[in-house]
């Protein structure tokens, strides 16, 4: 898993523009709001979804189901905890330093709250969320870690429902449960193999970090520059790894030197593409999109996954794989057709 920042009352539902294109490392970054503090919004679903907004999903839904693999090559070699800090803390640097070039110090100017709320979504996203997945990853399969991470749109409709006074409709619920029954039929072999319990509960309480922390970052006010706010996360975030790193003592033994070339390769693959493009486009997602349509992406990478290892690790693609991916795909569709549509009052 690899985070977000929250909404402001310029948009829906968040501070980004309707219709700017979502950012990625070499974009330049959406019209920032006002460095004011922004007062949390109630979000409504839009009543037609941008392209921007389809392929900010694309982009999450193929290149974070590309990082459980990247993933479990970096802790081959690495420390869980020091990898991952060492992925944030390069991808938050660099995208200061991109704001600072591209638009000057004001856009990193927020108040103390903003800057608060930035470091507990990253606290919440990038400690709890990505750090328990990369630990839990030194003993679970990387595509059984990507259907664990299903669970989150579950976690997601709960919170929406019972914390954010937005009841899900039935349709959106329905195809919540499907994805659920087709992540099920895919990871029904692998839950049949020799798996490490702690892995499968480490990862799940992953899952729970991230969910909590996609719906805190639409409810709490964050900066309006949505670049500037994920990369005050990934800092919060990769600062925080390290401190949890240096506790768990992985600095002992750890030599740098000693780390294979196939692992620095595939942290520089996270840092770039993982955490500078995929991280600030679901960033974008999250003030741009409803939220049950921003989850569907935890449907998608286990798909992806399955299929990456099919091309590059020439895995077998089995019967309960195809049909899993298919009922996957099918509850996808039907959140997303929901999604697109506009709400009606007093029908859910």
């Amino acid at each position: 898993m690899t985070s977000p920042a929250s909404p402001s009352p310029a948009a829906t539902p968040g501070s980004t523009p309707s219709g700017s294109t979502p950012p990625g490392p070499t974009d330049a970054a959406p019209a920032a709001a006002p460095a004011t503090e922004s007062e949390p919004a109630t979000a409504t679903a839009p009543a037609r979804l941008s392209g921007a907004v389809w392929a900010a999903l694309a982009v999450v839904y193929v290149v974070w189901g590309s990082t459980y693999l990247g993933i479990r090559i970096v802790v081959e070699t690495m420390p869980s905890f020091f990898s991952a800090s060492a992925r944030f803390l390069t991808a938050g640097l660099l995208l200061v330093g991109f704001l600072l070039v591209r638009q000057g110090p004001a856009a990193l100017r927020v108040s103390g709250r903003q800057l608060a709320s930035s470091a507990l979504v990253g606290l919440l996203l990038l400690t709890g969320g990505n750090g328990l997945v990369v630990l839990g990853e030194t003993s679970v399969p990387s595509g059984l870690a990507a259907l664990l991470v299903a669970a989150v749109p579950l976690w997601m409709v709960l919170l929406t429902a019972f914390g954010g006074g937005e009841r899900p409709k039935r349709a959106e619920l329905a195809g919540v449960l499907l994805g659920l029954v087709g992540l099920g039929v895919l990871s029904a072999p692998a839950i049949g193999g020799s798996i490490e319990p702690l892995g499968v509960v480490l990862i799940i309480s992953a899952t729970l970090c991230w969910a909590a922390g996609s719906f805190a970052s639409k409810k709490i006010p964050m900066p309006g520059n949505v670049l500037a706010a994920s990369a005050y996360q990934m800092l919060a975030g990769g600062l925080c790894d390290l401190l949890v790193g240096l506790a768990r003592g992985e600095q002992h033994g750890f030599d740098p030197a000693a780390v294979s070339g196939r692992s620095w390769l595939a942290l520089a693959y996270l840092v770039v593409f993982g955490s500078l493009l995929a991280f600030t486009a679901y960033a974008w997602l999250l003030r741009s999109a409803p939220l049950t349509l921003v989850a569907t992406y935890a449907y998608v990478n286990p798909v992806v996954a399955v299929l990456l290892g099919w091309l590059i690790l020439a895995e077998p693609l089995t019967g309960p794989t195809l049909a899993g991916g298919a009922i996957v795909v099918a509850g996808v569709c039907l959140v997303v057709s929901v999604s697109r549509r506009p709400s009606k009052a007093g029908r859910r």
